[in-house]
């Protein structure tokens, strides 16, 4: 083994999902009714704009299947403010900051990892721009610098759970699946990695279920846990 790949929201960044996306949604359809855009239909778009990027097929990337289904919903002027989207995420998106409390063993498992050579990958799901994702990890108060790839909608054509968004992981990386550890709180998003040959770890701490599956044979604990396990592991094995 010699990366290792950590979700973000829940995982490396300890937040509620559902605080964090209702103040997100209130947030930013605030800042852009005051370009005018009624907040409803903003936020619909929005959504609309996500799902997009969920269900992308691959033949685009992440961003370019946002802004084609966001824009035909809303206007084609709506492109015209990506500077505003960027000074949202600066400012008012970092607002968000103070429903996150940052877990100490996510910032020592990160430096474990990097002593010991290990690829470190925040395989977040892609549906933020690298600006704001990029913010959710200082919140960790992580280091970007410390990822060697951070999935983005700029840099990713497809979403968790699609199997294709850790292969993408993988030929980018130029890495096998049994090169690879994904861990993550997400039964459905997270643990899927295992159907390619990843191992996979499964955060207790804030376990999302929907599909309430069993469980019961997935390597799980705390993050206190899996730094314990982070201690025991030689360097890492070379990339061939």
């Amino acid at each position: 083994m010699n990366t290792v790949l950590f979700d973000l929201d829940g995982t490396l960044l300890p937040i509620e999902n559902k605080v964090f996306f209702h103040e997100y949604m209130s947030k930013i359809a605030k800042k852009f009714a005051q370009l005018g855009y009624e907040p409803d239909r903003f936020t619909k778009a929005l959504l609309a704009g996500t799902d997009a990027m969920i269900s992308n097929d691959g033949q685009m990337k992440n961003e370019e299947r946002f802004w084609q289904v966001f824009s035909t919903l809303l206007d084609n002027k709506i492109r015209d403010y990506e500077s505003e989207f960027n000074a949202f995420y600066q400012n008012e998106f970092n607002e968000i900051r103070k429903a996150a409390k940052p877990n100490p063993f996510a910032q020592k498992c990160i430096q474990i990892l990097k002593k010991k050579g290990y690829s470190i990958v925040a395989a977040t799901n892609p549906v933020f721009p690298s600006i704001a994702t990029k913010q959710r990890i200082n919140w960790a108060e992580l280091n970007a610098d410390d990822f060697t790839l951070i999935t983005t909608y700029e840099n990713s054509n497809f979403c968790k759970p699609n199997l294709y968004y850790y292969r993408m992981i993988l030929s980018q990386l130029g890495r096998d699946a049994s090169d690879c550890l994904m861990v993550g709180n997400d039964v459905d998003e997270d643990m899927c990695a295992a159907e390619i040959g990843m191992q996979t770890y499964l955060l207790s701490d804030f376990v999302i279920n929907p599909s309430m599956k069993d469980i019961s044979r997935v390597p799980q604990g705390s993050f206190d846990d899996l730094y314990q396990y982070f201690l025991t592991l030689p360097k890492a094995e070379p990339v061939i």
